[in-house]
């Protein structure tokens, strides 16, 4: 049976209570309230309009919140700027991804490097020599990460010049090379052939088995039911229920707020 999700605080690696957020009158989210546990690859599915994006916007610091709270671990997160919520391990990809076209592959995750002293002129001149050692560690970390995607043999070519698969596996390894405690990804099914789609799922797998823990919004429910566990249904801006994707598919409640009152 499903579980109606909880009204009391929630726990977890990311813990979003009580949320709110309202626009020009319109109530996106109502008061949403769940948790991703450690380690998991959480699903998070809706019908249109639930709100999911917006959960997303608001997690990452792209949008701000009118009340509730968000923690990552002990880490409250809201009210922060969304390059100080991604230093403290959060990180997300989006639906249409947004590659920096002239730039390599390889390029495009140098500039999602932490803490480079290259970054300030003065710097350049006044240590060099730390400057080439992070520069040098950024390169190996950043060769690492594209084989963990299957992009190595790409890490030279012009990120324009990616099919739309590739580009999905870029998205997903620049969040990667911040070294996050969660991944936030956008419907990374979205537009990928059969063959790169398989790529995807395993890549995620491996990742998870690496200790890396994912929330995923996903309109693909082959890919959740492969992927996801557990799956949280989002609908009229608050979280609905939790469960086993073969669980959440048959529970009324799900029904009606994908096909309304008559189903």
């Amino acid at each position: 049976m499903c579980a109606a999700m909880p009204n009391p605080p929630a726990t977890g690696l990311l813990a979003v209570t009580g949320v709110t957020k309202s626009f020009g009158g319109v109530l996106a989210l109502a008061g949403c309230t769940l948790s991703v546990r450690e380690g998991s690859i959480t699903g998070l599915i809706g019908p249109n309009g639930a709100g999911k994006t917006t959960l997303f916007n608001v997690i990452s610091g792209l949008t701000r919140a009118d009340g509730g709270e968000i923690r990552l671990g002990r880490e409250r997160l809201d009210g922060l700027a969304a390059h100080a919520i991604a230093r403290r391990g959060v990180a997300r990809t989006f639906q249409i991804p947004r590659p920096l076209g002239r730039m390599t592959v390889l390029e495009n995750l140098l500039v999602y490097a932490h803490d480079q002293p290259g970054e300030l002129l003065a710097r350049v001149f006044a240590t060099p020599a730390r400057v080439r050692d992070a520069e040098r560690r950024a390169r190996e970390r950043a060769r690492l990460v594209l084989e963990s995607v299957d992009l190595a043999h790409l890490a030279d070519a012009r990120a324009d010049a990616l099919s739309g698969g590739q580009k999905k596996l870029l998205e997903l390894a620049r969040a990667l090379m911040s070294d996050p405690h969660i991944v936030l990804l956008d419907e990374p099914g979205a537009g990928v052939n059969p063959t790169l789609m398989r790529s995807l799922i395993e890549t995620i797998r491996t990742l998870q088995g690496a200790g890396r823990t994912f929330l995923l919004i996903e309109h693909d429910m082959d890919l959740v039911t492969e992927l996801c566990d557990p799956v949280i249904v989002m609908a009229q801006g608050k979280t609905l229920v939790e469960g086993p994707f073969t669980e959440v598919r048959r529970d009324p409640r799900v029904l009606e707020a994908y096909l309304g009152s008559a189903a």
